[in-house]
């Protein structure tokens, strides 16, 4: 998804609920002008729905007003996504222009409203899901037809010899469709078929090549491996190192005025810190505008992946242990993580813990509560795992991050998340006043801990990352003593 809106304030209100509602999503924020730029360069595969939030004007031909003209060019691109407009202004003339010209709703952004948004998503998503189906039902019936003529001509070709040539060659490919057979490489360099090259981004993000293998001097990118609202990460060869590199790629160009330095300042926030239980980055740099950043690749995976698959009980204690340990050597160096999620925790292949994307971080001045904010009144981090004074816009300090691993904690121990609702207002407002989260009662003697994790007061919670690991060490020390009980 991509977010398009000058207003950052209101972009930022966009994207926590657009992570509410469609939570595997990677949903992309850009201003007009780098929309303008994203227009010139986009391959189709970049985007499957697009929130478009600019003027509409008082009449279709207001030349001041470019949401219109917007939806012109992007109906003039060979494979466009689908297109939500949020009208600045605008009337009932634009608005029908605007779905004349292919958007898929028109909103008033004056009279938006979380549940108006959730609906236009769900049924613009319905929408595209159709689409997906309709190509690869189109496929399959071009491979079932060419099977089907095969079969019947007993692949011999016109002078009775066996046709050897490879499929989608020699004049038989159909106009305007994707030959069936190879299109693009995989991770290991195998390729994949049509089928998965139509599917939507989300599905084969794992599996599909960067468009320009040498975009980054001195790194090879091999294949996208994460992506977030700001960046893309990939699977990168260093031609210094010679080895694999995680190479995190920011997706908008380097703007001095706006601040938009972002990976600088999480290339300066982990040198700082330079510890095994914190991603290591090696490089940093700006190339055609573009920032990117070199870090060790942990091909295990993250904790959120680890999740799904299933945590026991010791196993979810000892995550929080190792997560407890990384925060304090965080806090130490006088940092706040302020986005401590499952996906921004990387295990390394003895189970220890790396975290990673601190471009949120912010320093703690002299050890006290205050905090540097950035923006001013622009909510930062994932709504499912933000503490309650986070997501009032209150200043931070580390009890913050033990909030989030609370709630990281609950997640382990039941797979399930405690607060969820229809928007991000739905479940920030939980996080500031619902009880706290209960975990079953088969799970209960976690309770207590997890009760002063996530209290809604952070002078009820931990002080301190060691008081956590030694109230998780407690307890893992009595579930290996309850055996011996028992066989006593």
């Amino acid at each position: 998804m991509l977010i398009v809106e000058d207003d950052v304030r209101y972009a930022e209100w966009l994207r926590h609920h657009l992570d509410v509602l469609c939570p595997r999503a990677s949903v992309s924020m850009l201003n007009l002008a780098e929309f303008e730029r994203w227009c010139t360069t986009f391959s189709g595969r970049d985007c499957d729905l697009l929130m478009l939030g600019c003027r509409f004007g008082t009449t279709p031909e207001d030349p001041n007003s470019p949401g219109l003209s917007l939806l012109r060019r992007l109906r003039d691109q060979p494979a466009a996504p689908a297109v939500i407009a949020i009208a600045e202004d605008g009337n009932e003339l634009t608005a029908v222009r605007a779905l004349q010209l292919g958007a898929l709703d028109y909103l008033p952004k004056k009279l938006l409203t979380p549940e108006r948004l959730s609906t236009a998503v769900r049924v613009a998503l319905r929408r595209v899901e159709r689409r997906v189906q309709r190509r690869l039902a189109s496929l399959a019936h071009i491979e079932h037809d060419r099977a089907t003529q095969a079969a019947r001509s007993g692949a011999v070709n016109a002078e009775g010899a066996p046709d050897n040539r490879p499929p989608g060659r020699g004049g038989d490919t159909v106009a305007g469709v994707v030959p069936p057979g190879p299109v693009m490489a995989a991770a290991d360099g195998a390729p994949t078929s049509a089928t998965e090259a139509l599917q939507p981004p989300g599905v084969v993000a794992l599996l599909t090549a960067p468009p320009n293998e040498d975009f980054i001097p001195g790194y090879t990118l091999r294949v996208k491996v994460g992506e977030s609202e700001k960046a893309a990460v990939y699977l990168a060869t260093s031609a210094a190192r010679g080895h694999n590199v995680a190479l995190k790629v920011s997706k908008t160009l380097r703007d001095e005025a706006a601040g938009r330095q972002f990976l600088e300042r999480e290339y300066t926030a982990v040198q700082a810190i330079k510890n095994p239980l914190v991603v290591d980055i090696y490089d940093y740099g700006v190339h055609a505008g573009f920032e990117y950043l070199a870090m060790e690749y942990l091909p295990r995976g993250d904790l959120k992946a680890r999740i799904q698959r299933g945590v026991t009980e010791r196993e979810a204690l000892q995550y929080l242990q190792h997560i407890a340990e990384a925060l304090q050597v965080v806090h130490q160096a006088g940092l706040v993580h302020r986005d401590l999620k499952p996906p921004n925790v990387m295990l390394r292949e003895n189970d220890a813990v790396a975290l990673i994307d601190f471009g949120l971080a912010r320093q703690i001045d002299g050890g006290t509560t205050s905090m540097q904010t950035g923006q001013t009144g622009v909510l930062r981090g994932s709504p499912y795992y933000m503490s309650p004074e986070q997501a009032l816009g209150e200043q931070l300090d580390g009890r913050s991050d033990f909030y989030s691993l609370g709630i990281i904690l609950y997640e382990m121990l039941t797979g399930q998340k405690p607060y969820t609702g229809g928007s991000a207002l739905d479940v920030l407002q939980q996080h500031v006043s619902a009880p706290p989260p209960q975990l079953p009662q088969t799970l209960e003697r976690y309770q207590p801990l997890l009760t002063r994790l996530v209290a809604k007061s952070r002078t009820e919670r931990f002080a301190s990352a060691a008081e956590i690991m030694s109230a998780a060490g407690e307890l893992l020390a009595g579930m290996a003593a309850e055996p011996q009980s028992s066989a006593a």
